[in-house]
């Protein structure tokens, strides 16, 4: 019999090294190295599904009939929206987040609905089928067309797979399921791998629908190889704090959809419910103006959203005053008070900067530079902006406004509630022939101390 091996894996890149060291020699990451127990496996021998073997052969693309693939709805118009329009048949999807967020939920939900209309299974590695039929009836759901299976070997669910012929399967977690071909313990690199690369397999072999959650480290990361995040179709995770009821799903990858799309959830007693109308959400709802405070219009994925920015200036009593910022590129806002100094004449190298955007959503584009700079200045000057004002644009280093993508849909978006007057940049003006009248007063500006004059 073969002997076993050891050997060390990159969590980063999945490089290979008979011993460990502190930095990876392929993509030179440090502490990436996981020990990993290899056993050699028959020649021939391969994990997960089989399959019958297809004939392979070079093709002219033009040839190629490129179909339109149909959709299969989830249920939630949330969920759909963040997956491009629902669950395309073969793909797989890997969803992470932090425990006690809600996925087990949710695809529990999704399971239930789409089980109504075509067979679905779902695996669990981690709770007994009582804990899962105990959740869906607290959930409310009709558990009568919902096939579990709780198996952790890989080649025994692709077995029961092959019998029930699901046009969706849940695997519930990657990190809890291994492959017999190798010795390592479930969760490990060269087992998240190989029982991922079975998986994927099947599903594009028997067009099946496979949604994947995926463990996170406590950085933040989803656990395992980083190759698993490139083996998937689509790669969603859960955004917000677990201890509120609003949750929030963005897409990072999607190759049948948008990246970056966003789905807002809230969490009831019968599970995740879709919120229509996200950009109320991250509105405070306050009705006096209040100092340091400005809304800006954000694009994610195919939709703008209104979202309140917040800042705080307040005199600091250390040497190195305090830069603190939620929801919000942190490194940026440091630029930023550096070009509202040079540009905008207001000082703050001896004030803490905290700014928080409202409602726990991160805001990932330039697009909130400018609103970010006013509310800092409505904080440090103690006046507050109109209640009725949006902003958007990028800053640039010499104080220019630069133009964002999709200007005309942002102030629709903002007019649409209640919105009177926005300040963006003069390149982001409707145009006089566009056909479609927004009724909001625009100021276009070019320049940092221009916005500032205009409020």
């Amino acid at each position: 019999m073969a002997k076993s091996r050891q050997q060390y894996v990159c969590s980063d890149c999945g490089a290979v090294s008979p011993k460990w060291s502190g930095q990876c020699a392929e993509c030179q990451a440090w502490n990436t190295l996981v020990e990993s127990v290899v056993a050699p496996s028959p020649k021939g021998a391969r994990a997960g599904f089989a399959g019958a073997a297809s004939d392979s052969r070079v093709e002219v693309l033009s040839e190629v009939q490129a179909e339109r693939q149909h959709r299969a709805p989830t249920g939630n118009v949330e969920f759909d929206r963040v997956l491009g329009g629902g669950l395309v048949p073969g793909s797989v999807i890997l969803i992470g987040g932090d425990p006690g967020i809600g996925k087990s939920t949710l695809l529990l939900q999704v399971t239930a609905a789409v089980a109504e209309g075509l067979p679905a299974l779902y695996v669990s590695g981690e709770e007994s089928l009582q804990q899962i039929a105990m959740r869906g009836q607290r959930l409310g759901l009709e558990l009568d067309a919902i096939r579990c299976l709780a198996e952790t070997s890989v080649e025994k669910i692709l077995s029961v797979a092959e019998q029930e012929k699901p046009a969706l399967m849940i695997i519930d977690s990657i990190q809890t399921m291994y492959t017999d071909t190798l010795q390592s313990a479930p969760g490990s690199v060269a087992q998240v791998r190989e029982t991922a690369a079975a998986l994927v397999r099947y599903a594009k072999q028997r067009h099946t629908g496979v949604l994947l959650v995926g463990h996170v480290t406590k950085e933040g990361g989803i656990a395992g190889p980083r190759v698993l995040e490139h083996m998937v179709d689509a790669v969603l995770y859960f955004e917000g704090d677990g201890s509120s009821r609003h949750r929030v799903i963005r897409s990072l990858k999607n190759r049948f959809g948008a990246a970056n799309e966003l789905g807002v959830f809230a969490m009831t007693e019968t599970g995740l419910k879709a919120i229509s109308n996200p950009s109320a959400l991250f509105l405070s709802g306050h009705n006096r103006d209040t100092p340091g405070s400005t809304v800006t219009v954000a694009w994610e994925g195919t939709r703008p959203l209104l979202i309140e920015l917040q800042a705080l200036v307040a005199e600091s009593n250390l040497g190195n005053p305090r830069r603190l910022a939620v929801g919000v590129d942190q490194q940026r806002l440091v630029m930023q008070l550096a070009v509202l100094q040079r540009q905008g004449g207001l000082s703050t190298y001896d004030q803490d900067v905290f700014v928080n955007a409202v409602g726990g959503i991160r805001i990932g584009e330039t697009a909130a530079d400018l609103p970010l700079l006013l509310a800092v200045r409505s904080s440090f000057t103690d006046r507050a902006l109109p209640s009725d004002l949006v902003a958007f644009g990028e800053v640039g280093l010499a104080g220019e406004i630069r133009p964002v993508p999709y200007g005309e849909e942002r102030l629709k978006e903002a007019a649409k509630h209640g919105f009177r007057r926005a300040i963006v940049p003069r390149r982001n003006r409707p145009k006089s022939g566009s056909g479609s009248k927004i009724d909001i007063e625009v100021v276009a500006v070019e320049r940092l101390d221009q916005a500032l004059e205009a409020v």
